[in-house]
């Protein structure tokens, strides 16, 4: 099922396993009807279209072609990750695994810095809060006195409307 050619690990499609309960051991060189249609190729995970070759054959390596044509935002979010040192650096077509790891790199970065973000704003508001307390201001008392305000505003607004 799983065989190693190099350092790479191919899985060879199309095969019964020898260790299958009861399977006698010639079973495994016989392939089992494809998932595929035959004119289709078969990729995996680095080894041939087919995925039926045997182990010390040649090995050809078939990738998806670099088909993302990245948009601005995406050549920015390349240059800021460190991917390319200038804007005239990207090629016009770039793999799909490189955009999607630039954009996950910068989402990182950009977590880190909503959190160094949430922290200062944190010692901001404790730093305000004890000079709000020097001056012996609280939430409370700013409370009492918008709401004196408005009884203050009502009671002129039912004199007014009496008269």
């Amino acid at each position: 099922m799983l065989a190693t050619v190099g350092s790479r690990l191919r899985l060879r499609l199309g095969r019964i396993p020898c260790c299958a309960p009861g399977a006698p051991p010639e079973v495994e060189r016989r392939p089992v009807a494809s998932l595929w249609p035959r004119g289709h190729p078969q990729y995996s995970s680095g080894g041939s279209p087919g995925g039926s070759e045997p182990p010390g054959s040649a090995e050809k390596v078939h990738r998806v072609p670099a088909e993302h044509k990245p948009s601005q935002f995406d050549k920015r979010i390349l240059l800021w990750t460190g991917r390319f040192k200038a804007m005239e650096d990207i090629p016009p077509r770039i793999p799909p695994e490189m955009i999607d790891a630039a954009r996950n790199k910068a989402r990182v970065k950009a977590c880190y810095i909503m959190i160094g973000l949430t922290i200062i704003a944190c010692f901001a508001v404790i730093a305000s809060a004890k000079r709000a307390a020097e001056r012996h201001e609280s939430l409370t008392s700013w409370n009492l006195a918008k709401k004196a305000k408005w009884r203050e505003e009502a009671a002129l607004a039912a004199q007014a409307k009496a008269k």
